[in-house]
């Protein structure tokens, strides 16, 4: 069960990474086309900040959670580094419940935030509604939630082959 469950984690993982990198390309492209739009064609676009802006929102909840399983978030360990081994752990179990309090606020509000939205539309976007435009929230929030339990009740998955990529790099190298 606990090896379905990783390789579960591992997909959403991968899939996190995928949509978070495709939303950082997707504004690379976006941008210099709303910059030649306005300045060589002589004809500003009204779409493309609307939309990256969009876009940094999907890359920045659901990069967050890929971030989060792969303990590439910032932590300051000055303090607990400085703490015996049996209250570095209850410290660490303290600060995993608070993280997964924060998220499922985030899921919670999130999605009562969408519904709430939901008839509303997007001015510089007319055909697309305020409530899909906060969806990235709810989702990061849920995304890094089942990454949190995963923390919990399995430990630290951040040195798993598809996490770190890095290391089967280095080792198929070194044959």
């Amino acid at each position: 069960m606990k090896n379905l469950l990783l390789r579960i984690n591992d997909k959403i993982y991968m899939t996190c990474i995928w949509v978070a990198g495709l939303s950082v390309l997707a504004i690379a492209l976006i941008i210099p086309w709303g910059v030649f739009a306005r300045y060589v064609l002589g004809t500003g676009s009204s779409w493309p900040e609307p939309t990256a802006i969009l876009l940094m929102m999907v890359f920045t909840f659901i990069g967050a959670a890929a971030s989060y399983r792969a303990g590439a978030h910032m932590a300051v360990a000055m303090v607990t580094d400085r703490m015996t081994p049996e209250v570095r752990r209850v410290v660490g179990i303290f600060s995993q419940l608070l993280m997964a309090t924060v998220c499922l606020f985030m899921t919670v509000w999130g999605t009562k935030l969408c519904m709430s939205t939901w008839n509303q539309f997007m001015s510089a976007l007319p055909t697309l509604r305020v409530g899909i435009a906060y969806m990235p929230i709810p989702v990061g929030g849920l995304l890094t939630l089942i990454f949190v339990l995963e923390k919990l009740l399995l430990g630290d998955q951040s040195n798993r082959r598809v996490v770190r990529f890095d290391l089967v790099e280095e080792s198929e190298g070194a044959v």
